[in-house]
């Protein structure tokens, strides 16, 4: 489930890192967007 979810979010959500996004300026949503990601590829790859 969570390497089909990991592949909508690379459709669908923006990528952050490509930009340049500093960490230290990003906006709260921005984080949570980050950490969402950061949770769904992290349980893709234990699984």
């Amino acid at each position: 489930m969570f390497k089909i979810l990991a592949q909508i979010n690379k459709l669908i959500l923006p990528s952050f890192t490509k930009k340049g996004l500093d960490l230290g300026k990003a906006k709260k949503w921005k984080m949570a967007i980050i950490g969402y990601r950061y949770y769904v590829t992290s349980r893709a790859l234990d699984y």
